[in-house]
């Protein structure tokens, strides 16, 4: 049948069960807002303050659901702005389609007002993008677009319309695909099908890993980021309780297997835990799932579980040896592969191995003096929150503290830029978590230096009636920061001292919600519970020392169990 070009857009948007998109309209996306206006009962539009936390909530919201988020911007600026959120998505493997338009083929490569080649600049952070000139292949570019970033390992995706292209009058022939339908390849005519499967794990390599795990006496298992992705975490409970193998966890990886399970043994990496750490050098066999050993958990290749063989297990094939060179490897989704290995395992009992390493899981360490402390803080909001709450993070001290002293146990409770590492990922990300999770509780831990990257969004937060509560780490500095200059840098804070505002409180306030201050335990208590119970959106502006530490910490570039702090 024959309908309007932008209707064709929300058409398939629909084919992909998609009821909402974030974002902030400009001149060259009016044509696709003019249409959205006549969907507005289907399609639900959240509008940030900025691009780029509009990107951020499309991200918080694939990973805190396990959809396809979708987020729209206009061109030029609009477009440039979404680059951070995009090429945050992508380093961590969430499957967001981005929608810009652009100027209108007439203009196109002159230079135009707010012309910028929008699929050029994200060709290298995005599974794939996609220029479109011709109206009549949209309901094709959509549902490739849609099919590759939920494919194989999920990620980013730019589809940038002509304006041309999104003409009031233009018409095309449509015919609606459910979804199922189009992400198996019916109806995508241009569009190869290697692209959209998965690989399928070789039957030997499974049964050459059967074989390492029956002669291992000392096994480790690092849950990776692809187990969260692929929501594998039943798969691969199962596989470590068969293994009774020490479980570490990469920051990706965290709610992939339950932090409060007897075989954890915490984050692994710089900032990992001394169980982890140590068990990596100790073990004879290492096995991780859907982990790319980034420079945060191989600090050190060369010297990278010397001791052991290594196998890696990725949906990814460029993943293998990129970073740490393996023993073996298998290529598949981590859920397929997990479910292949456990239908082939025994139970095996590993019991002096556990004993020497989970002797070394060592509670947070007590705080109680009068002074407002990291632990504290994190004490009070994991006694308080709901066991299924949402904490979203920013970048730097506050998420390794999160990471090390809240206990996750499912994936897409804890969502952190990793890859990235984008400082204003944050706020955003809550939101959009908020937004696709409105029965649960979202908390949105922050530093100081962070929160000031997008606090704006507090507007979005207010207008929207999302009850989302803000912790912000506030000890007056760029802390991880610091921490290195501290440590390595010979006490030179070279533009690390934030002193200056906002004052947080008083900026909550202006924005409609709730503000608190907290500098003990006790106004951390009430000021968390009011903050919970006023339902609004809240901040909490909790006052730390400037020289607080995370600790353990492995210098970069340094074997894993070399920690310069303890």
């Amino acid at each position: 049948m024959k309908i309007r070009a932008t209707q064709a857009i929300m058409e398939c948007l629909l084919e992909q069960e998609v009821d909402t998109v974030f974002g902030y309209p400009g001149g060259t996306i009016l044509n696709l807002y003019d249409e959205l206006y006549r969907y507005r009962d289907k399609i639900r539009h959240i509008l940030t303050a900025h691009e780029q936390g509009a990107s951020h909530a499309a991200d918080g919201y694939a990973r805190s659901t396990g959809k396809i988020g979708v987020c729209f911007a206009t061109s030029g600026p609009g477009a440039t702005n979404l680059t951070t959120g995009i090429a945050t998505a992508y380093l961590d493997s969430s499957p967001v389609v981005f929608i810009t338009c652009n100027v209108g083929e007439n203009l196109l490569g002159r230079d135009s007002f707010q012309e910028v080649d929008s699929t050029g600049i994200a060709m290298p952070i995005t599974k794939a993008t996609f220029l479109v000139r011709d109206a009549q292949s949209i309901p094709d570019v959509m549902r490739q677009a849609f099919a590759i970033a939920a494919s194989g390992r999920p990620g980013p995706v730019l589809i940038d319309f002509l304006k041309s292209v999104t003409a009031p009058d233009l018409e095309i022939d449509y015919d609606f695909i459910p979804w199922q339908q189009n992400r198996s390849c019916a109806g995508l005519k241009h569009l190869q099908n290697r692209r959209l499967k998965n690989p399928e794990p070789d039957g030997s390599d499974i049964a050459a890993l059967v074989r390492m795990i029956a002669e291992s006496e000392r096994p480790l298992l690092i849950c990776g980021g692809g187990v969260v992705r692929g929501r594998a975490e039943q798969e691969f409970r199962t596989f470590a309780e068969k293994m009774d193998a020490p479980v570490a966890v990469t920051l990706m990886g965290t709610g992939g297997f339950p932090g409060d399970h007897p075989l954890a043994t915490g984050m692994i990496g710089m900032h990992g835990s001394q169980a982890s750490n140590t068990a990596c050098c100790a073990c004879d066999l290492l096995i991780a799932v859907g982990c790319r050993f980034s420079d945060r958990v191989a600090l050190d290749p060369a010297t990278f579980a010397a001791q052991a063989k290594i196998v890696q297990i990725d949906i990814d094939r460029a993943e293998i040896d990129k970073n740490v060179l393996t023993d073996h490897h298998i290529i598949g989704p981590a859920r397929h592969v997990l479910e292949l290995l456990n239908g082939e395992l025994p139970f095996y009992r590993h019991t002096e191995w556990k004993k020497r390493i989970l002797a070394l899981r060592t509670p947070p360490a007590a705080s109680d003096g009068p002074a407002l402390t990291p632990q504290q803080v994190l004490d009070v909001v994991r006694r308080l929150s709901p066991p299924d709450a949402i904490v979203a993070t920013d970048v730097g001290q506050h998420q390794m503290w999160v990471a090390q002293h809240l206990c996750f146990r499912s994936p897409g409770q804890l969502l952190t830029s990793g890859g990235f590492g984008t400082m204003g990922f944050g706020l955003g990300a809550a939101i959009g978590a908020q937004v696709g999770n409105p029965g649960r509780r979202v908390i949105h831990i922050t530093g100081d230096g962070c929160f000031r990257m997008n606090c704006h969004e507090l507007c979005t937060v207010e207008h929207y009636g999302l009850p989302t509560v803000t912790v912000v780490f506030n000890n007056g500095t760029l802390g991880m920061v610091r921490q290195w200059q501290s440590l390595i840098y010979g006490k030179r804070f070279s533009e690390t001292t934030l002193d200056r505002g906002p004052d947080f409180v008083k900026l909550a306030e202006a924005y409609g919600l709730s503000g608190f201050r907290a500098a003990t335990r006790v106004e951390m208590e009430d000021a968390f519970a009011r903050a919970l119970a006023c339902g609004r959106g809240a901040v909490i502006d909790c006052v730390l020392d400037i020289d607080e530490m995370v600790r353990p910490m492995v210098a970069a570039g340094s074997p894993i169990n070399h920690f310069l702090l303890n």
